[in-house]
C-alpha cells in the first residue's frame, strides 16, 4: 500500500493528533489480554533476542514485552504515536524499546531475523493483510513466535454487519475486524499453523470511545440511532446498555513457527 494511498492519509489523519488520548487510554492502557501477553512472553527460552511491535500505537505492548526480551521495536506509521512511545519510555525506563517510522508490508529486517512479532489493535486498520503477514513470514525467524490481539468479530452475520458499521462510522480509518477463521489463516500464512487464542470481555465506555476519535456529532448520533434500534439479538450480543456503551471480544492468538 503506498503511503501516498488515501486510506493511509485518513489513518494519518485518525491518530496523529491522538496520539496523547491513546498513551491514557484505559481500553489500551490496561486489559488481561496485555498482562496475559507479558507472561507468555517472559515464560519464552531463551530469551527472544528481538521482537517487534507492528502498529505499536501509543507502545503499551512495547512497554508489557520489554523486560522480556532482549530488544523491541515499536513499528507505526504514525509519528506522533512514536513520539509518545519515545518519551514514555524514557520515564519508565525502558532503555531497550525502539522506533520505527513504517508499516507492516514493508520491514526493514533481514530475512529470518526476529524471534518474536507482535501486534495489538492494529491489524483491523490493515488493508495490505496478505502483504504483511508475508513480511512477517519472511523475517520471522524459524522456532520464532508471533502474538497477534485484536477485536473478534462475531460469528453471527446481523451481529457482525452492525458492529463493523458502527466501528467504520466512528473512525474512518477502520478497515474490518476478521473472525477467528480469518485471523487463523493469517497466522498460517506467517507460518503459524496451529496458534491458541484466549478471549476476554471488552466494555468499550460510550463516551470515551466517541470522544478519542472526535467522532463528529452527527456520526455519533448516527451511532447511537444504531445501537438503540438494534434487533433484540444484536443489542444483547453486543451487550448494549442505556448509556450506549456495549462490548465486544478481544483475543489473543498465540503460536510458534516451526523450527528448521
Amino acid at each position: 500500500m503506498s503511503t501516498t494511498s488515501p486510506h493511509r492519509a485518513a489513518v494519518h489523519a485518525q491518530f496523529d493528533p491522538r496520539a496523547a488520548a491513546y498513551l491514557s487510554s484505559s481500553v489500551h492502557a490496561a486489559g488481561p489480554d496485555l498482562g496475559r501477553a507479558a507472561e507468555r512472553v517472559a515464560a519464552l527460552t531463551p530469551r527472544p533476542t528481538l521482537a517487534l511491535d507492528l502498529g505499536c500505537g501509543a507502545g503499551h505492548l512495547s512497554f508489557a514485552l520489554a523486560p522480556a526480551v532482549g530488544s523491541i521495536c515499536a513499528v507505526d506509521p504514525s509519528a506522533a504515536m512514536l513520539e509518545q512511545v519515545k518519551s514514555e519510555a524514557a520515564v519508565r525506563g525502558l532503555d531497550n524499546v525502539a522506533t520505527l517510522l513504517g508499516s507492516a508490508e514493508a520491514l526493514p529486517f533481514a530475512d529470518a531475523s526476529v524471534d518474536l512479532v507482535a501486534t495489538r489493535y492494529s491489524a483491523h486498520h490493515w488493508t495490505a493483510l496478505d502483504a504483511a503477514f508475508d513480511e512477517i513470514a519472511r523475517v520471522l525467524a524459524p522456532g520464532g513466535h508471533l502474538l497477534l490481539i485484536d477485536v473478534e468479530a462475531p460469528a453471527d452475520a446481523l451481529v457482525d454487519t452492525h458492529l463493523q458499521t458502527i466501528e467504520l462510522l466512528r473512525d474512518r480509518s477502520h478497515v474490518r475486524n476478521r473472525s477467528d477463521a480469518e485471523w487463523r489463516a493469517l497466522l498460517r500464512r506467517a507460518g503459524v499453523d496451529a496458534p491458541s487464542v484466549e478471549r476476554w470481555d471488552t466494555r468499550l465506555e460510550f463516551a470515551s470511545w466517541i470522544a478519542r476519535m472526535r467522532t463528529p456529532p452527527a456520526k455519533a448520533a448516527v451511532i447511537r440511532a444504531m445501537l438503540d434500534e438494534a434487533p433484540a439479538e444484536v443489542r444483547a450480543a453486543l451487550r448494549v446498555e442505556p448509556c450506549g456503551s456495549f462490548h465486544v471480544s478481544t483475543a489473543l492468538w498465540w503460536g510458534q513457527r516451526a523450527a528448521a
